[in-house]
């Protein structure tokens, strides 16, 4: 138990019963309480393992190599549609704390055997993402800009084509580009 940490718990307006309940689990294992990103995170030779985060309507236990994980009793969820490695478990109640410790403790372990075997998820490569025909036709408009996009850190190019792609509309796709032409020259994520 870290002293850091506690506070987290102590002071938490929601959700600190079923947080807690977790750190209970967290911490019958070898793993080291930490604070990250103003969450407990649970380490295992300084590479995070997992995390304790709190949504609206519940809280989570986030696995980092969630896709490496056995999910036979389907608790594990995508935390959004364009997630590649992390998993979480969404907890709502205590009970759920009670009725899942098993498998969180099952999962817990593999998520420590993966990470002590120096397993690594395979994400999508970003050549393998969809370019929008609304970025392709901004290629051949704009001298440079395929140039300055491929120089572009593979994070920035993915959330660049995650950004367009989620546009519904052509239109707003078209405009989204537009607007983020300036950055891709300069070499600078969205909103950096």
């Amino acid at each position: 138990m870290n002293p850091i940490v506690t506070p987290l718990f102590e002071n938490s307006k929601t959700w600190r019963a079923e947080m807690c309940a977790l750190r209970e689990l967290l911490l019958e294992t070898e793993l080291t309480e930490e604070l990250k990103w103003y969450q407990p995170c649970y380490t295992l030779g300084g590479k995070n393992v997992a995390i304790i985060g709190k949504l609206k309507d519940c809280c989570v236990l986030s696995f980092f190599k969630g896709a490496l994980l056995t999910n036979d009793d389907d608790v594990l969820e995508l935390p959004g549609p364009n997630s590649q490695s992390g998993r979480v478990i969404r907890i709502r109640s205590v009970d759920d704390v009670n009725r899942l410790s098993q498998i969180i403790r099952d999962l817990l372990q593999q998520a420590i055997e993966a990470e002590r075997s120096g397993k690594s998820v395979v994400l999508k490569s970003i050549e393998d993402r969809p370019i929008p025909s609304e970025l392709e036709e901004a290629f051949t408009e704009h001298d440079g800009l395929r140039e300055a996009f491929e120089a572009l850190t593979p994070g920035r190019r993915r959330y660049y084509l995650m950004h367009f792609s989620l546009a519904k509309q052509t239109s707003t796709r078209a405009a989204r580009i537009e607007r983020a032409i300036p950055s891709i020259f300069d070499g600078r994520g969205i909103g950096e």
